[in-house]
């Protein structure tokens, strides 16, 4: 697959893993996004994490200086790019402004969820960024190009937070029958060896969440990143109760708010709103995706990278060596090599 010019001049030589880190409300925070770009991964938050929204371009210059810094203290390692999540939905009343702020900022990559607007990909187009919009069906995949987005991030079943319902095999096949550009790949990926198995379906990067709610730098109650860390695929419930959107969520934290997770009534999507101050659901009941029965401990940042970046190299070579008939693996992830 072929990454644009604006991404490959990005993330050339600075991937330790072909990864990035998806953006969690609440739980992003500027430490988070540095630790994950200083470790080799694209670092992430929701613009509407930095509240008030005044905040929102302090939290860009902390990033970016200690980026610079890391990037002047370790000519050898250099730090992956960050990304900014803009919720482009009518209903999210700080659109224009953070825009405006990422764009005087020239935040390098922005994620784009819940609608495809053709005025912020051109916002970010105009300095040299790049646009990744997250879809759950080729449908809507179809139309976030057609409006200017430059890459795909492929929501599939079993991911965290606002997710879709299709196989990745399924999602995956339909998307690349017609489009050969950047795809990340979304749904319960918390292995190396997952992120390959990404790659392999035709994705480009995987996308990953839940595995860094449990790590030190997180914002999140440490109940949650226990819950995390104690908790397997059985344990995520899907509903659009909480926000109006399909998610998936915890089961323990959805009966610890009074709620029966196998009798949830149906919420009006109609009604979602992201224009007020709506931490307090994603505060007392935790999204999760499925894959998180790989996490075992809460860890820095680093250390999961870390472990994640060997369970791919792993996966390589024991390809290698059980499937002798295939093609050599290449010496870096297409991803990472120069293009």
């Amino acid at each position: 697959m072929a990454l644009t010019p604006a991404l490959a001049t990005l993330l050339r030589g600075r991937l330790a893993l072909p990864v990035v880190a998806s953006p969690l409300f609440i739980i992003s925070n500027p430490a988070l996004v540095i630790a994950q770009c200083t470790a080799g991964v694209v670092g992430s938050f929701p613009a509407l994490n930095a509240r008030p929204a005044e905040a929102l371009a302090d939290w860009i210059m902390q990033i970016q200086d200690a980026l610079a810094d890391w990037d002047a203290h370790n000519p050898d390692r250099p730090s992956a790019p960050f990304a900014v999540n803009q919720i482009v939905h009518r209903s999210n009343v700080r659109l224009e402004h953070d825009m405006e702020v990422c764009t005087r900022h020239r935040v390098p990559i922005v994620i784009t969820s819940l609608g495809a607007r053709p005025e912020v990909n051109e916002a970010v187009h105009s300095y040299g960024g790049a646009v990744l919009h997250d879809i759950i069906n080729d449908r809507f995949a179809k139309k976030a190009i057609e409006k200017g987005a430059d890459g795909l991030i492929a929501v599939a079943a079993g991911a965290g937070g606002h997710a879709g319902t299709l196989s990745p095999f399924a999602l995956m096949q339909e998307i690349r029958a017609w489009f050969d550009g950047p795809v990340a790949l979304s749904g319960a990926i918390a292995t190396g060896s997952a992120v390959l198995a990404a790659q392999a379906m035709g994705a480009d990067l995987g996308y990953i969440g839940s595995a860094f709610i449990a790590t030190e730098e997180a914002n999140a109650n440490p109940a949650y990143k226990q819950a995390i860390v104690d908790g397997d695929a059985d344990s995520i419930v899907y509903t659009n109760l909480i926000t109006g959107v399909h998610g998936n969520y915890l089961r323990p934290s959805l009966v610890a708010a009074g709620l029966d997770p196998d009798n949830l009534p149906a919420s009006d999507a109609s009604k979602m709103n992201f224009g007020g101050d709506k931490a307090k659901a994603w505060k007392d009941i935790w999204g999760s995706g499925q894959g998180i029965g790989a996490v075992q401990a809460v860890v820095p940042t680093a250390a999961l990278v870390a472990r994640m970046a060997r369970e791919y190299a792993e996966a390589r070579n024991r390809l290698a060596r059980t499937q002798p008939e295939l093609a050599p693996a290449p010496a870096l992830a297409p991803v990472l090599a120069a293009t």
